[in-house]
């Protein structure tokens, strides 16, 4: 009995092993398999010049389904390759939870990197986190985000990241990583660009080929030295490279409608009323609520001596402006009314409603020109000698939108003679 019992143990162990040899080879095909469907899924879509969603969706699944079968050290690759993939998704169905997804396994792909090194040679140094790894989780936030605010704090994550390493890792290819760093740049010189930092934001933009920015940047900087007909010509090209959709999807999407707002005030201020009106027209079919486009309409209509158009724009500019205001509050709904009835002659009513948009909020570059069309409307309603040193005194800072000529020749004209002192 006594020499039954290790046979029977060594029998036992014998099988155990067998067993678990068998599970292992049984699984190694497996893992083979699930392993070269989520590389050849994966090639798929980041081959591709435009990935569809399919290729994308299956992408993502077979990532999913190697994770579990996979080492630690493979771990980093397969979360950063479903994060690409879910990314690239995103960026066909616009879908903000796909983005926040993909910057979440980008995260799990930064956190299992250390693990990563573990296959490296014992000599040689882990192989530090690629800065453009650290960029994608970053780079799809600000896709799912709409707060400018949140985008701007970005900035910081950014340059870290870009500071971060150069592309020596073999995570993706080199010239895939230098794109990544290149949108980066991008959404630096688009913050810039914001926070008109015009000199900032041209740097970060230089690198970038048919991104439009660079142009854009430039008929900004024509623009505010008074050159409208340059300005013009670069504004145009950067929105035909825009609309032509040669500019990276991953990069900053410039809103176009918004930019052919701008390029029709331009237009305006070169003395093309009706170049002007055309391009109005198509931002405001794109975004009927841009009350800004609408009190631009309105002046080149005003300037090819069509009242009647111009102040329905005028009158459709405030009831936008306060259609989209907080609490019907809107300083620049109550200028836009105010220009309408200054231009009707009611220039009593008129200074009310300026008054009006000084005392609510007002963007920053509007509230110079609210100033001095109160005091021009106290001129022209009579009460000249402080109201003209006002005007004089406002003149310098209003935008190139007010019509300083009209403002000079009243205040010439001012006599003392018809109601008593500016109050």
């Amino acid at each position: 009995m006594e020499r039954i019992l290790p046979s029977i143990r060594v029998m036992m162990v014998r099988l155990s092993t067998f067993f678990v040899l068998s599970i292992l080879y049984a699984a190694d095909p497996q893992q083979l398999q699930l392993t070269s469907k989520a590389q050849a899924d994966f090639d798929r879509v980041q081959l591709a010049a435009s990935p569809v969603l399919a290729d994308t969706t299956n992408c993502v699944q077979s990532q999913a389904a190697a994770l579990p079968v996979s080492t630690p050290e493979d771990a980093a690759q397969l979360y950063y390759r479903r994060g690409y993939c879910t990314l690239a998704g995103a960026m066909i169905t616009g879908d903000n939870r796909e983005y926040l997804a993909a910057a979440a396994d980008f995260d799990r792909a930064i956190e299992a990197w250390p693990a990563r090194s573990r296959k490296a040679l014992k000599k040689q140094a882990p192989e530090p986190v690629p800065g453009a790894l650290r960029l994608l989780p970053v780079l799809a936030r600000l896709h799912a985000s709409s707060d400018d605010a949140a985008r701007k704090a970005a900035s910081h994550d950014i340059t870290a990241a870009l500071d971060a390493s150069s592309c020596t890792s073999n995570l993706m290819p080199g010239f895939q990583c230098e794109q990544f760093r290149q949108t980066g740049r991008e959404w630096l010189g688009w913050i810039a660009l914001g926070e008109n930092r015009l000199d900032d934001a041209a740097r970060y933009f230089a690198g970038g080929r048919n991104t439009g920015w660079p142009e854009w940047v430039e008929g900004q900087r024509l623009f505010q030295q008074g050159r409208y007909s340059e300005a013009t010509a670069r504004e145009e090209l950067a929105i035909s490279l825009w609309k032509s959709g040669v500019s990276r999807r991953l990069g900053p999407a410039p809103d176009v409608p918004v930019a052919l707002a701008e390029l029709g005030g331009a237009q305006l201020l070169m003395g093309n009323a009706k170049a002007a009106i055309q391009t109005l027209n198509a931002s405001l079919k794109a975004q009927p609520s841009n009350s800004h486009a609408l009190f631009h309409r309105a002046m080149a209509h005003e300037m090819l001596g069509e009242t009647e158009a111009a102040y329905a724009d005028y009158s459709m500019a405030s009831r936008t402006a306060f259609a989209s205001a907080t609490d019907l509050a809107s300083g620049e709904a109550h200028l836009y009314r105010g220009i309408l009835l200054y231009r009707r002659k009611n220039y009593e009513r008129a200074e009310d409603e300026f008054s009006s948009a000084l005392n609510f909020e007002i963007p920053q570059t509007l509230r110079a020109d609210a100033q001095a069309w109160r005091h021009m409307a106290a001129v022209a309603s009579g009460s000249c000698e402080s109201a003209r040193e006002f005007l004089d005194r406002t003149l310098p800072g209003v935008s190139p939108y007010f019509p300083r000529e009209e403002a000079r020749r009243l205040a010439t004209a001012c006599t003392t003679e018809t109601k008593p002192e500016y109050r």
